[in-house]
C-alpha cells in the first residue's frame, strides 16, 4: 500500500499522468490557477512510479468517487452503508473519514450561491438572531448588501448580535440551515464553529454604504458605548491610507503635527511612507525624512500612538465631508 507514504498533492499529480495528456489537459480546464501551479510542480519532482502504485491511486480515486455520489444520493449514512457492503467496514470508514474531511464547506452555502435580490427577500422577515447567524457566513459584498437593506432598527440589532456573538454548536447551526433549506449544503464538523464577533461587523461595515454605518454606529455609541468605539477603531486603520486618493492625503497632511507624522512613519510600511512623501513637496518631504534619521530608535506605542491621532483626523474630515474613504459597498457619489 502506498496511501500513508504519498500526499494528497502527489496522489493528484500521479493519477493526471496515468490518464495521459490529452485527459490531463482536459482536467486542467476546470482547475484555478494557483491548483495548475501545485500540479504541474509536484507532476515536475515525481519519481519513478510503479504500475502498482499508480493502480492504488487509481482504486482509491474511484472508491472517493463513489462516495460522493452515495453522500449526494443518500448522505453520509447511506454511503457508509453501501461502501461497507462493496469494500467491508474497515476500508468504507477510511474512504468517508478522507472523503467529509475534504469535502466540509462552509454552512448557509446554498445562501451564498443566491442572487442578491431574492436573498434579501429571502431574509427580510426573519428574526434578528438568525440573520445575524447566516450574515457571519455571507461573504463580505453579500453581508453589506443584506445589512444595507435592513430597516435601521434592525441593522443595529444585528450589528450588536454579530459583534457579540461567540461560538455556535453544529447542531443549531444544522436546524437552521434545515429551516431554510431541506438539503443540507454541507457536512459541519463536530466541533464548535467560531462565528462572529467585533472584527466581523467591522468588515462588514467597511462594505456598506457611509449612511447604513453611520447609522449603526450612532446607535451603539447610545446602547454599548465601548463596543461602538471598539468598532470605530477598527474601521480605518493607519495602513489603510493607501486606499485614500491623494487629495485626500494631502488634506489630512495639513492637519497633521510634523512631529506626530515623523513618528508614525518610523513604523509605517515603505508603501505607506512612499504614498504619503509624494504628496508632500519636494523641501517637507526631506525634512520629515531627515526628523526620522535624527530621531532614533522609538517604542512602538509611541508609533501606534502617533499614527492612531492621525486615523483620528481622517475619520474627523470624512466626517466632515472633506475626504472620502473608498468603501467596497456601492457607488460613491461624487460632485
Amino acid at each position: 500500500m502506498v496511501q500513508s507514504k504519498l500526499s494528497g498533492r502527489q496522489k493528484a499529480a500521479i493519477l493526471v499522468v496515468s490518464l495521459g495528456p490529452e485527459i490531463a489537459a482536459n482536467i486542467y480546464k476546470y482547475l484555478r490557477e494557483e491548483d495548475i501551479e501545485q500540479l504541474t510542480l509536484e507532476i515536475a519532482n515525481l519519481n519513478k512510479v510503479s504500475n502498482e502504485e499508480k493502480a492504488e491511486i487509481a482504486e482509491e480515486f474511484y472508491q472517493m468517487m463513489l462516495a460522493q455520489n452515495y453522500i449526494t444520493e443518500g448522505g453520509i449514512d447511506y454511503a457508509k452503508e453501501v461502501l461497507e457492503k462493496a469494500l467491508g467496514t474497515q476500508k468504507a470508514l477510511e474512504i468517508i473519514d478522507r472523503l467529509t474531511s475534504s469535502l466540509q464547506v462552509r454552512p448557509f452555502d446554498f445562501i451564498r450561491k443566491a442572487d442578491p435580490s431574492q436573498l434579501m427577500n429571502f431574509l427580510q422577515n426573519e428574526n434578528s438572531q438568525t440573520i445575524a447567524l447566516i450574515m457571519t457566513y455571507l461573504n463580505l459584498e453579500q453581508a453589506a448588501l443584506l445589512l444595507s437593506s435592513l430597516p435601521p432598527e434592525k441593522q443595529v440589532d444585528i450589528a450588536r448580535r454579530i459583534a457579540t456573538m461567540d461560538r455556535t454548536s453544529p447542531e443549531i447551526i444544522m436546524e437552521v440551515e434545515k429551516v431554510m433549506e431541506r438539503q443540507l449544503a454541507s457536512v459541519v464538523t463536530e466541533d464548535y464553529t467560531n462565528v462572529g464577533g467585533v472584527q466581523t461587523v467591522v468588515n462588514i461595515l467597511n462594505n456598506v454604504d457611509r449612511g447604513t454605518e453611520k447609522n449603526i454606529i450612532e446607535a451603539l455609541e447610545i446602547d454599548n458605548p465601548d463596543l461602538a468605539e471598539e468598532i470605530r477603531r477598527r474601521m480605518f486603520v493607519f495602513e489603510d491610507i493607501l486606499t485614500l486618493d491623494n487629495r485626500s492625503i494631502q488634506r489630512t497632511l495639513r492637519d497633521v503635527d510634523n512631529q506626530d507624522l515623523t513618528m508614525a512613519l518610523k513604523g509605517a510600511s515603505d508603501e505607506v511612507k512612499k504614498r504619503i512623501f509624494e504628496n508632500m513637496s519636494k523641501r517637507q518631504a526631506e525634512m520629515v525624512h531627515d526628523d526620522m534619521e535624527y530621531m532614533g530608535p522609538v517604542r512602538l506605542r509611541d508609533v501606534e500612538e502617533a499614527q492612531q491621532k492621525i486615523v483620528n483626523i481622517i475619520r474627523k474630515l470624512e466626517d466632515a465631508g472633506e475626504i472620502i474613504i473608498s468603501r467596497g459597498g456601492g457607488d460613491e457619489i461624487i460632485v
